[in-house]
């Protein structure tokens, strides 16, 4: 494999896995709703997010969006669910795109974008700047905020990496989205769940061959495989938000460190934490049958 292949290769496996952390926020605004901190409608929203329900997402967002106008979080998950219904439409969520690398450099496009989809998705994406823009010069220390640019930025990164296929472009947005959660962490050491993006990004600078790394650099990020396995293990012990997400990428990483018993292990946790999720169940149970195992 050339090495400009080499580079698209792991820019793109990155891009992949960050897509996952879409799959938590049902989980992160379910956390928040239990502890009476949001609206019931955001977290109804997102919950139809997370099942690909993109049409309700989108009409319980409008109406939340009329009585918080100003709150940049809603448009954030309004860009999340026109990125997804993107990558439900181009089928870019199965598993073997993040443990098959040829397929991952493959540079043929199974088709083009949607327009009115990519019109739609960028004015999600400048409304929730703006308005992130607007709170965060009244308080730099604005922690929703921060989150919802981490969103915003973390889903640019996606639609231009799997959507349009930039995958060196997208590397400026992932810089950003890794900038917010910095800051997070900066603000509240204990926020564990700013660990994950810490963490995910220590592990896959550290799976870049050295001469890459010098293409690829995050803030505060150093490269250490272990570094970044154990912030991700903290998070699956004490996020709040992202602990499901967490175990996602722990699962995906066990797969490609050839560990199936271990991504089994959290595929069977998700599986039953979420039991109306279809990518879960449709996982653990390709997983089971190449262990040999009955489907549950």
């Amino acid at each position: 494999m050339e090495v400009w292949d080499e580079v698209r290769v792991q820019v793109l496996r990155y891009k992949l896995l960050s897509m996952l952390r879409l799959l938590a926020l049902s989980a992160i605004l379910c956390s928040r709703a239990s502890a009476g901190d949001d609206p019931p409608t955001i977290d109804e929203a997102v919950q139809h997010l997370y099942d690909f329900d993109f049409p309700s997402t989108h009409e319980i967002l409008d109406r939340y969006i009329t009585v918080h106008p100003q709150d940049p979080l809603p448009y954030a998950f309004r860009s999340s669910a026109y990125l997804f219904s993107e990558l439900d439409r181009l089928g870019i969520l199965e598993s073997e795109f993040l443990i098959d690398d040829q397929r991952i450099v493959e540079k043929r496009k199974p088709t083009v974008p949607d327009g009115a989809t990519r019109t739609q998705f960028l004015k999600a994406l400048n409304d929730t700047q703006a308005r992130a823009d607007v709170a965060l010069r009244a308080n730099p220390a604005d922690c929703s905020a921060l989150f919802a640019m981490s969103i915003a930025q973390g889903v640019a990164t996606d639609y231009m990496a799997l959507v349009e296929k930039h995958q060196i472009s997208s590397l400026s947005p992932a810089r950003r989205s890794n900038d917010y959660a910095q800051r997070l962490l900066k603000l509240d050491p204990s926020f564990y769940d700013a660990y994950l993006t810490a963490g995910f990004s220590e592990y896959m600078v550290g799976s870049l061959p050295f001469f890459i790394r010098w293409f690829v650099h995050f803030d505060n990020v150093s490269g250490s495989k272990d570094r970044g396995k154990q912030s991700l293990e903290l998070v699956a012990r004490q996020g709040r938000y992202f602990r499901p997400f967490a175990k996602i990428l722990l699962g995906i990483i066990s797969l490609r460190e050839k560990k199936p018993k271990d991504a089994q292990r959290l595929l069977v946790d998700l599986a039953h934490e979420y039991p109306a999720n279809p990518l879960f169940r449709k996982e653990l149970a390709k997983l089971n049958s190449k262990l040999g195992l009955a489907a549950n």
